[in-house]
């Protein structure tokens, strides 16, 4: 068996950032706990609206809480109360002032957890596997990304024997840090067990020099070279 590290923990602090920002030694286990409750109840108060992550911010007592969500007007609601709503509930749980922001997501084809949970939702209804997963990476690739990776395991299509299958299209870099590659993970609950399913999405490469920029560097090192050879001859004629 090989060791797998996770596409984002291994580009923490050079491309990627923490979800949870904050640091306190003596609080850590209460505040670890109390980020899982509040991600578990936004997931669960949200499944319409196509949440794909849920950043969280402390600064003393002021809680700030960040929701990217491929359908910011389900979250927000008629007049904002749905938002409103949210503030009050999340403030009994907390017992901490709330500030909630909504990102909208938008381009959710290429975000590697909602396509996730979109594989999952069909398989969940018995949809073709292979159908599912060919579909959602054409609607990637077509969007912008520059490749896409997709694995799903367990009894697929209510077979005997757990397996694992997958499909790939373009680049996935794993292990270039600059590139900066999206990784979702979604469980479909059928009637015959659960199904994993993965999905990777490199969207691009990041810190990569354009045509006009090698090209500039070039001159420069061209430039570099003549006077070296010119101060070499010139000294060498003393």
């Amino acid at each position: 068996m090989g060791n797998k590290v996770h596409p984002k923990s291994v580009r923490l602090g050079y491309i990627k950032d923490w979800e949870s920002k904050w640091f306190n030694l003596k609080e850590m286990p209460n505040f670890i706990e109390e980020d899982w409750r509040i991600r578990i109840y936004l997931k669960d108060k949200l499944k319409l609206a196509s949440v794909s992550r849920i950043s969280i911010e402390r600064q003393g007592k002021l809680l700030r809480i960040n929701i990217y969500t491929a359908r910011p007007g389900i979250v927000i609601g008629k007049g904002g109360q749905g938002i409103e709503n949210l503030k009050k509930e999340l403030e009994v749980m907390t017992s901490r002032k709330i500030v909630v922001n909504i990102m909208e997501i938008k381009k959710p084809e290429i975000d590697a957890q909602l396509a996730a949970e979109s594989i999952a939702f069909q398989l969940e209804r018995q949809i073709a596997f292979r159908r599912v997963m060919k579909k959602t990476i054409e609607r990637a690739i077509s969007a912008g990304a520059q490749g896409m990776k997709v694995m799903v395991s367990g009894r697929i299509g209510g077979a005997d024997i757990a397996r694992t299958e997958w499909l790939k299209e373009g680049r996935i870099p794993l292990q270039t840090f600059r590139a900066d590659i999206d990784y979702g993970f979604a469980e479909a609950h059928t009637t015959m067990g659960q199904i994993g399913v993965k999905v990777w999405v490199f969207k691009k490469e990041l810190f990569k020099k354009t045509t006009k920029e090698l090209f500039d560097e070039a001159k420069v090192v061209d430039t570099s070279k003549t006077v070296l050879e010119n101060t070499q001859k010139n000294q060498n004629m003393v």
